[in-house]
């Protein structure tokens, strides 16, 4: 009978104790509107609705900016707003 019998046997192959990489858990995300009390999410600041848009031009999701569905409605309105009133780019060129 071999020394190893498959790839989970092998022991050389795994680092020292200690040597694995540590999980930590990711950072919760909140919204950012709520946090500051806002009600109205305006179009003409076009400087805030930039942050939620990314270089290729589409409208961020909420799991990755962490805004709440109330306040992530209102955004992807106002910056639809912006876009049609050249506000925003629809594309990034």
């Amino acid at each position: 009978m071999p020394e190893t019998s498959g790839p989970r046997d092998r022991r050389d192959d795994r680092p020292e104790r200690g040597g694995y990489k540590k999980f930590f858990p990711p950072k919760k995300k909140f919204c950012r509107f709520c946090q500051r009390n806002v009600k109205f999410i305006d179009y003409k600041s076009a400087d805030i609705l930039k942050k939620y848009i990314p270089d290729r031009g589409k409208i961020s999701p909420r799991r990755v900016t962490g805004t709440c569905s109330f306040h992530q409605r209102k955004l992807a309105e106002a910056i639809k707003r912006a876009r049609h009133l050249a506000l925003l780019p629809y594309v990034e060129s």
